[in-house]
């Protein structure tokens, strides 16, 4: 895929799930404002991949919130595997540490297979964290401390998701049009 094409599919994704179901609350400001920087990291592998994420995370730590508020980073084929990207994200945080940002930016992830502990695979809950790509975001501290304050009740936000989700079914889900992710036994790791 091309990177107009990864960006595309994200932007449907956050346009008709996050947004469209109301996920996130605070994604619509930053959206609409279009304070959302959209990467595609193309690097062929893990090491390059960490490298556009540092990169990422100066950028952001140094843009003005004005302009870029939070930035998604997108890989169309790097980490496919679940379990391999979960690993990789204490990386990131490490990396968010070692840059001197913490406190400052934070770490959100999601995947086309994300799967919370103690779920199965096709676990409507699941879809939450479920996106076109294997999916870094980063934060502003501030940010999402100011949207929190202004919400009430965050804390109700991921059952109210679940809820959410657990009424449009998968059935709904695929309706929108957005990837479903599952892993037919064909296609699984062994």
């Amino acid at each position: 895929m091309t990177k107009d094409e990864v960006i595309a599919a994200t932007r449907d994704w956050l346009e008709k799930a996050v947004i469209g179901l109301n996920l996130c609350p605070f994604a619509k400001a930053v959206y609409v404002k279009e304070q959302v920087r959209y990467v595609v990291s193309e690097a062929t592998h893990l090491d390059g991949y960490l490298e556009d994420i540092d990169r990422e995370i100066e950028f952001l730590a140094a843009a003005d919130p004005q302009q870029t508020d939070t930035t998604l980073i997108m890989h169309a084929s790097l980490l496919e595997d679940f379990l391999d990207f979960n690993d990789v994200l204490d990386l990131v945080d490490d990396a968010v540490t070692e840059h001197g940002h913490e406190g400052v930016l934070q770490v959100a992830a999601f995947h086309p297979l994300w799967q919370f502990a103690d779920t199965e695979p096709d676990d409507i809950g699941n879809f939450t964290n479920r996106a076109p790509f294997p999916t870094i975001h980063l934060l502003r501290e501030a940010s999402v401390t100011r949207a929190v304050d202004a919400f009430p009740e965050a804390e109700s936000i991921y059952e109210r998701n679940i809820d959410t989700l657990e009424k449009l079914g998968l059935d709904g889900w695929r309706a929108l049009g957005l990837p479903v992710g599952l892993r037919t036994p064909s296609s699984s790791k062994s």
